[in-house]
């Protein structure tokens, strides 16, 4: 739990060991780390701080959003990230759905992989202009099932947040997974201080 962060054995909504509640809420019954979070200092999650550093660079900050899946979101993601970039913008594309990412596969970017410098990840680019990144290029098969706790989600999301070197960017386009789950939680906690633009949301027709 070194630096605030959600233990991967930790109960599905855990609040946080930085949380006033950690240790304490409802969701923290029979956690194994109940009596260390209950007991542990509280204070500003580090993280935080190096994600609002890194986030700094970007402009705006848009999160694309559906409250059920196969509504378009990926495609109008995908599409907005293009129709920016065409307009010669710096654009990033972030694809947070963990169990399904279909950024890669939408974008022709099957088989391509992350490469990390002294800066940090670098995203995979499609222009010049228009950088993604997504879980899918960490997976060794495109098919490959992602199974994961919230905890072992938030963490990731924390880490493309505080690790990927987007450079300086006009737009950061989020597309988050569909639903209301730890995703989007974790992802309107991480950037509250980085600003978020706002948010489109994409319904079913």
């Amino acid at each position: 739990m070194e630096n605030g962060d959600i233990p991967e054995d930790a109960n599905e909504h855990c609040p946080g060991p930085q949380s006033d509640s950690a240790g304490k809420s409802d969701a923290c019954e029979g956690c194994p780390n109940q009596q260390i979070c209950a007991t542990a200092p509280k204070g500003p999650d580090p993280d935080m701080v190096a994600i609002a550093e890194r986030m700094a660079t970007v402009k705006h900050k848009i999160l694309v959003l559906s409250g059920k899946g196969g509504v378009g979101k990926s495609t109008f993601s995908a599409q907005l990230a293009f129709a920016l970039a065409a307009r010669d913008f710096q654009v990033g594309l972030l694809d947070i759905d963990i169990c399904g990412p279909s950024i890669p596969k939408m974008l022709g970017l099957e088989g391509q992989e992350i490469h990390q410098s002294n800066l940090g990840w670098s995203p995979v680019y499609v222009e010049s202009n228009l950088g993604v990144m997504s879980i899918g290029f960490m997976l060794p098969h495109p098919d490959e099932a992602v199974i994961w706790r919230g905890p072992r989600k938030n963490g990731l999301i924390k880490q493309f947040l505080k690790d990927v070197y987007w450079g300086e960017l006009d737009f950061l386009i989020v597309d988050a997974p569909p639903g209301t789950s730890d995703e989007h939680i974790s992802i309107v906690q991480c950037l509250d201080a980085a600003n978020v633009d706002g948010a489109i949301i994409v319904t079913a027709p």
